[in-house]
């Protein structure tokens, strides 16, 4: 405040001539003056210490343009926080549709696994009446068809749980945008690129330290209202950040329901950051179901493929003892039946002729030597006895020969049904074997073959 100069003061014992009333008056008008005087004076001082300038009007402007500047660019590192989280959301809804393709994939190869099982044991029916009885061919299908049943329901229940999932990061991903959608309300007069975010960050505030020790501007001196502390370098008091970190290199200003980053903005991150946390031990989980099934469903294709090749393999080495039995049969029956032509030849010699008159003499039974002999008493020959033993005797081979190539031949009857069976057999499993190798690539329709 300037210094005033004194003023030039007239005693008042110089008035001798004027009345004493009239002079105590006029004393005390001077005295009002004067005291008028130095209460002017006085308010003059404080006005000039603390009536506002005439720049008010700027200077209200120029801190309210502050307070808006410093709100609007933490709102854009919000925004920008926003902005990663819900990127890094949708990249993880994509990631994990693809994990969902891949189970739904795995899914359709099992049910074709089940088909390729069932078309098996079909097939398997159409062998003939002696070859279907139940082996360990049909044991490993039956079992087969469980895994994969058992296998099927546990990669549905993890398909449902993919299905749970997608929708909540759905949620989540609706929920940041429209998170984004009202901060991004207070953003038009702004750059939105990151780099705005970080670069310069480190020279405006650099300045700001210059100008400002303390890092902050506080308003509300002068009576404006300002009561917000802007932090100028938007850093969180207590040092934390968001919870998964930012990329951007902004730090997130503190929480608060009336500032940039309110109580909605930092629930929508975290609750966004656990879902991603979720998909991607779920995403994880599915890789290992998938090569879990993977290697469970191939030991089981090759161990149905391994027990029907022995199959196979048993059939074809019992058909080959099949056919070299049907070689001795064969040949035994030829023996029985040349011992039988022979047999009957002997009894046609042992009976003779047919006509008696065919008889030579040294065949008849009274031929001249005999009836010499017969000529004592008590000279009987068995001859006649021995040769109706004789006959007999081949009559009775004959029939059992006959019952032998009988029997050999229903042998070898069996012998070759038996083989015909075992080679259709070996022929129906073979061709589900090369079925199951065919069909094993999972290139083909349901339904197609």
């Amino acid at each position: 405040m300037l210094a005033t100069k004194p003023r030039t003061t007239v005693p008042l014992a110089t008035a001798t001539v004027g009345p004493a009333s009239w002079r105590e008056a006029t004393v005390k008008e001077i005295k009002i003056s004067q005291t008028a005087v130095e209460r002017s004076d006085k308010g003059l001082d404080l006005g000039r210490a603390i009536d506002a300038l005439p720049s008010l009007r700027d200077n209200c402007a120029q801190q309210s343009n502050t307070v808006v500047q410093a709100y609007v660019r933490e709102t854009r590192a919000v925004l920008v926080k926003l902005r990663d989280s819900f990127l890094d959301t949708n990249e993880e809804v994509k990631s994990l549709l693809r994990g969902k393709e891949a189970l739904e994939k795995k899914l359709e190869h099992i049910r074709k696994d089940i088909a390729l099982n069932k078309m098996s044991t079909e097939i398997r029916c159409t062998r003939p009446s002696r070859e279907r009885g139940r082996d360990g061919a049909d044991s490993l299908l039956d079992k087969e068809l469980q895994h994969l049943y058992q296998l099927k329901k546990a990669l549905e229940a993890q398909l449902r749980s993919v299905q749970k999932q997608l929708q909540v990061l759905d949620q989540c991903r609706r929920r940041l945008n429209a998170v984004i959608q009202e901060r991004n309300q207070v953003l038009d007069l702004i750059c939105h690129a990151v780099s705005s975010v970080t670069s310069g960050r480190a020279s405006r505030s650099n300045g700001r330290q210059s100008r400002h020790q303390d890092k902050t501007m506080s308003f509300g001196g002068n009576g404006l209202g300002y009561t917000r502390q802007i932090d100028l370098n938007m850093q969180d008091p207590t040092g934390r950040t968001s919870p998964e970190g930012d990329r951007s290199g902004a730090r997130t200003p503190p929480t608060d329901p009336l500032g940039p980053f309110t109580p909605e903005a930092a629930q929508a991150i975290a609750q966004a950051h656990e879902a991603r946390q979720r998909s991607t031990v779920l995403r994880r989980e599915i890789k290992e179901a998938i090569d879990n099934t993977q290697k469970l469903q191939q030991a089981a294709h090759e161990a149905v493929n391994d027990g029907m090749n022995k199959k196979v393999s048993e059939t074809i080495t019992l058909k080959q003892y099949l056919t070299v039995a049907a070689g001795e049969n064969r040949h035994s029956i030829h023996r029985s039946q040349r011992w039988y032509d022979a047999t009957e030849k002997a009894l046609g010699y042992t009976v003779g002729p047919e006509v008696q008159s065919n008889l030579e003499t040294r065949e008849r039974l009274n031929r001249p030597l005999v009836r010499v002999y017969q000529r004592h008493p008590g000279t009987n020959l068995p001859e006649a006895q021995d040769i109706i033993k004789g006959a007999e005797g081949l009559d009775k081979s004959l029939l059992q020969t006959s019952r032998n190539i009988g029997l050999l031949q229903m042998a070898q009857s069996r012998l070759q049904n038996d083989i015909r069976h075992k080679h259709a057999g070996a022929n129906v499993d073979s061709s589900v074997v090369r079925m199951r190798r065919r069909l094993a690539n999972h290139r083909w329709v349901m339904g197609s073959v």
